[in-house]
C-alpha cells in the first residue's frame, strides 16, 4: 500500500517544526525580557529616590567625566602627565563654577537691601489689582455661603510645626558638601583611569569586531554628551550677553547677575526660561511705574527665548543632537521628581547617553512585538561590520 502523492514525509516537516519552535522560544525570551524591563521601570523611581546618596555621585561623576575627558586628553597630548591633566581639568570645572556663583550670588546679595522696597511696590500694585477685581471675591463669598459649613459650626484648623528655612539649610549643608566632595573625587578617578578603562574594554576582547563596536559606542556617547553641552553653553552665552545688554539698557541693578542667571537657567529645559520670566516680572513690577512697563523685560526675554529655542538652537545643533520634545519632558519631569534640581540638570545628559546606547544596540519594537515581530530592532552595531582600516584610523584607541 503506497502513500498518497500529497502526503509529505515526516523528515521534511522537521526543519519547519524546528523553526517554529525556535521562534516560540525567542518570543518567550523576549516576553520575559519585556516583563523584567517593565518591573525595572516601575521600581526605578523608588530605587533612585531611596538610594539617591549612593546613585547620585557616581552618575554625576560619569557625566562630568564624559564632559571633561576631552580637555584632559588635550592636556595629555602636550606632555602633561595623565594624573596632573585630570587634576587640571577638575580645577577648570571648579573655577568655572566659582566664577558663575560669584557673578550671580554676589550681586544678588547686594540687591537684598532693595527687596523691601520692591516688595512694598509689588504689594501696592496687587492691592490696586485686587480692588479692581473685588467683584470676583464677592462672588466667591456668595458661593461659599451656599456650600459652606452649617451655621454655628466653625472649621478646625490644625497647624503643624515645621523647621524654619535656616534650620533646613543647616541640616542639609553637611550632606550636600559630602556628596559634592564624593562627586569631585569620583570624577577625578574616572578621568584619571579613562585610558586604562578604555584599553581594558577594547583590547581584552576576544573578538576584534566587538572591540571596534565598543569603541564606536564610547566615542558616540562622549561626542553626543560633550558636544551637546558645549554647544548649548555657547548658545546660552549668547543669550546671556543679550540679557546683560537689555538689563543694562532697562536700568536694572547688577545686569551681570541677570546675564548669569539667563546662562544657568537656560540649561533647564522649559522650567529654566519660565523661572527667568517670573523673576523678571517680579523685579520689573517692583521697579517700574506702571504694570505694562514692569512686564516689558519679561515679555522681551520670552520673545528672545522663543527665537533661540525655535530658530537658533535647531539650526546650530542640527539633527544629530535633536531629541524628541516628549522624551525631554518625560526625562526632565522624572529626574526632577526623584532628584530635584540636580536631577533637572542631569536629565538631558542622561537622555543623550541612553539615546546613543539605544541607537547602537537597537530600539524596543513594542508595537511590532504584539503583532509577531522581533522585540528589538537592529541597531548600528549590526548594520555593518568594522574593518581593520577603522582600527588603524583611530576607531579603537
Amino acid at each position: 500500500m503506497t502513500a498518497p502523492d500529497d502526503m509529505t514525509p515526516p523528515t521534511e516537516c522537521a526543519p519547519a517544526d524546528e523553526a517554529a519552535l525556535r521562534h516560540q522560544q525567542v518570543r518567550l525570551q523576549s516576553m520575559i525580557v519585556l516583563l523584567l524591563m517593565a518591573g525595572l521601570v516601575m521600581a526605578l523611581p523608588f530605587i533612585l529616590t531611596l538610594g539617591a546618596v549612593v546613585v547620585q555621585p557616581p552618575l554625576t561623576a560619569l557625566v562630568l567625566s564624559i564632559l571633561l575627558s576631552p580637555l584632559a586628553d588635550r592636556l595629555a597630548r602636550i606632555g602633561i602627565p595623565n594624573a596632573l591633566a585630570s587634576f587640571m581639568a577638575i580645577l577648570v570645572m571648579i573655577g568655572v563654577v566659582i566664577v558663575a556663583l560669584a557673578v550671580i550670588l554676589q550681586p544678588a546679595y547686594d540687591m537684598v537691601d532693595q527687596v523691601p522696597a520692591m516688595a512694598r511696590e509689588i504689594t501696592r500694585r496687587f492691592a490696586e489689582l485686587r480692588q479692581n477685581l473685588a467683584w470676583i471675591g464677592e462672588f466667591n463669598r456668595q458661593i461659599n455661603r451656599l456650600d459652606g459649613p452649617l451655621a454655628g459650626t466653625q472649621p478646625r484648623v490644625v497647624a503643624l510645626a515645621q523647621p524654619s528655612m535656616i534650620e533646613q539649610l543647616a541640616l542639609a549643608t553637611p550632606s550636600v558638601l559630602l556628596e559634592a566632595l564624593l562627586t569631585i573625587l569620583m570624577t577625578f578617578f574616572m578621568i584619571e583611569a579613562r585610558i586604562r578603562m578604555r584599553r581594558r574594554l577594547l583590547v581584552e576582547r576576544a573578538s576584534f569586531t566587538a572591540s571596534v563596536r565598543i569603541a564606536r559606542v564610547m566615542r558616540d556617547v562622549q561626542d553626543r554628551v560633550a558636544g551637546y553641552i558645549l554647544t548649548v553653553a555657547q548658545i546660552n552665552a549668547g543669550v546671556a550677553l543679550i540679557v546683560y545688554a537689555g538689563a543694562r539698557y532697562y536700568g536694572f541693578t547688577a545686569p551681570v547677575m541677570w546675564g548669569g542667571l539667563a546662562f544657568v537657567l537656560n540649561f533647564l529645559p522649559y522650567l529654566g526660561p519660565l523661572t527667568m520670566v517670573g523673576l523678571l516680572s517680579l523685579v520689573g513690577l517692583g521697579t517700574a511705574n506702571t504694570v505694562a512697563a514692569g512686564l516689558v523685560p519679561a515679555m522681551a526675554f520670552l520673545l528672545l527665548h522663543l527665537i533661540e529655542a525655535n530658530l537658533v538652537t535647531p539650526s546650530i545643533i542640527g539633527a544629530r543632537f535633536t531629541l524628541n520634545p516628549v522624551a525631554i519632558l518625560i526625562s526632565f519631569s522624572f529626574f526632577t521628581w526623584v532628584w530635584s534640581v540636580l536631577g533637572a540638570l542631569l536629565s538631558v545628559p542622561i537622555l543623550l547617553i541612553l539615546s546613543a546606547l539605544v541607537d547602537h544596540l537597537g530600539r524596543p519594537n513594542l508595537i511590532g512585538f504584539v503583532f509577531g515581530e522581533a522585540l528589538f530592532e537592529p541597531g548600528r552595531l549590526g548594520a555593518d561590520d568594522p574593518s581593520p582600516d577603522e582600527y588603524d584610523n583611530g576607531a579603537v584607541s
